[in-house]
């Protein structure tokens, strides 16, 4: 299997969100970037400032299936678990 990918935006509703990404965003980019498979991961805060875009792309499904796990499990999932994504997934 090919390549899987992953973009959209992530979409804060509150201060709450908005403080919640700035907090966990950096670790949670670093300990993608470190995981087998990823072979880009970019978060980049828009003009608006509740608004991130996010582009992520891995090597196979199941490096994308070991990362939405290990997020789902971590403190990145449990500290923005309220924060809207709006993405597109290709490759799956």
């Amino acid at each position: 299997m090919g390549e899987v990918t992953l973009s959209g935006l992530l979409v804060c509703r509150s201060d709450e969100e908005v403080a919640a990404v700035e907090a966990h965003l950096r670790a949670h980019i670093e300990l993608t970037r470190a995981e087998p498979g990823c072979l880009s991961f970019d978060v980049v805060r828009t003009e608006d400032p509740w608004v991130w875009r996010v582009d992520e792309r891995f090597d196979g499904p199941a490096a994308f299936a070991a990362h939405q796990q290990r997020v789902a499990a971590g403190e990145w999932g449990a500290a923005t678990k309220t924060v809207e994504r709006r993405y597109s997934v290709r490759g799956l």
